[in-house]
C-alpha cells in the first residue's frame, strides 16, 4: 500500500475529515513492526539530505499543522533525529509579533521559507491565518476568505522556484487530545507545555475541524499536496510522515553534481 496514495488529499476533492479514523493505521499492525522501518527510513532520509545539499537545486518545506497536542513536536523529533543539523531549519510562528503583524500575513513565511540544498520545516505556518484568525473571528470573512487563493498562488511561485512542498496535519480525536493534556498536567516535567489556551481552544473544536476541512479541501494542489495522517498512534504518525517524506525526496531524481576539479591531476604527496 501506498501511504502518499491513501493519506492524501486529492487536489480537487474534499478533505473529508469527518469519515478519516485518528485510530487507523493502513498497512500496518504494531508499533513493533514498526520500529525497524522507522530506522530505515531515518537512515534513507539522512542520505537523501545529504545528497539535497551536493546537489544544492531543490530546497524541501515540510510543513506541520494540527490541534494542540497534535504532536507536532513529537514528530519532529523522531522523524528528523537522524538529519545534520547545519542543513536543516524548524520555524515555529507564533503570535505574530508587533514588527510582523505591520506587513502582510505570508511576509514573515517568505523569510523562513528554505534555501536551495536546505530542507526547512514550520511548526505551524502561514495556514494559522485561514484557521486560529477564522475561528477566533480576528478578521473579517471576507478576508480570510480571500486567503486561501493566495496561499495557492504563493506556494505555487515557491515550488516553481526550486522548492519543493509537502504539507501534514496530524489528525487526532477529541479523546486523544484530552488524554495528551491530562498526561501533560500528571506528568511534572510536562506542565510547561500547558496554558490557558490549551483549554480554551477546546470549546472550538468544532469550529476547528470545520476550518481544517476548508483549508485542506482547499489549498491542497499538485504543487503542494495536504496529507492527513491518522495521528492517534505516534508510532505510526512517525512512520507515515517519514514515508512520505522519503518518497517525496526520491521523485526528485538527485544526483551527486561532478568534481569541479579534474581528479586525474591530483596528486597527493
Amino acid at each position: 500500500m501506498s501511504l502518499r496514495k491513501h493519506l492524501i488529499v486529492e487536489p480537487g476533492t474534499k478533505a473529508g475529515l469527518a469519515h478519516r479514523d485518528p485510530n487507523d493505521t493502513p498497512g500496518f499492525k504494531d508499533k513493533e513492526a514498526s520500529i525497524e522501518l522507522l530506522e530505515k527510513s531515518t537512515a534513507r532520509l539522512a542520505e537523501l539530505q545529504y545528497l539535497l545539499h551536493a546537489q544544492s537545486k531543490h530546497a524541501v518545506l515540510i510543513v506541520f499543522q494540527a490541534l494542540d497536542a497534535g504532536g507536532k513536536d513529537g514528530t519532529i523529533r523522531h522523524v528528523m533525529s537522524g538529519l545534520n543539523p547545519q542543513g536543516c531549519r524548524v520555524t515555529s510562528f507564533k503570535v505574530p509579533s508587533a514588527e510582523e503583524a505591520r506587513h502582510d500575513y505570508l511576509w514573515r513565511i517568505h523569510q523562513a521559507v528554505p534555501q536551495k540544498g536546505e530542507l526547512g520545516i514550520f511548526n505551524r505556518s502561514h495556514y494559522e491565518d485561514v484557521l486560529v484568525v477564522r475561528v477566533h473571528k480576528l478578521v473579517p470573512k471576507e478576508i480570510w476568505s480571500m486567503r486561501y487563493e493566495q496561499i495557492n498562488t504563493f506556494e505555487k511561485t515557491l515550488s516553481e522556484n526550486g522548492v519543493t512542498i509537502v504539507k501534514f496535519f496530524l489528525h487526532i480525536s477529541k479523546e486523544e487530545q484530552k488524554k495528551r493534556i491530562e498526561e501533560r498536567l500528571a506528568d511534572p516535567t510536562k506542565n510547561w507545555k500547558l496554558s490557558e489556551a490549551d483549554f480554551a481552544e477546546r470549546g472550538y473544536w468544532e469550529h476547528y475541524q470545520e476550518a481544517y476541512e476548508d483549508a485542506l479541501t482547499q489549498c491542497s494542489t499538485p504543487w503542494a499536496p495536504w496529507y492527513v495522517i491518522p495521528a492517534n498512534h505516534k508510532w505510526f504518525r512517525n512512520l507515515a510522515v517519514s514515508h512520505i517524506i522519503v518518497e517525496t525526496l526520491e521523485e526528485l531524481e538527485m544526483k551527486f553534481p561532478p568534481p569541479s576539479i579534474d581528479l586525474s591531476r591530483v596528486h597527493m604527496h
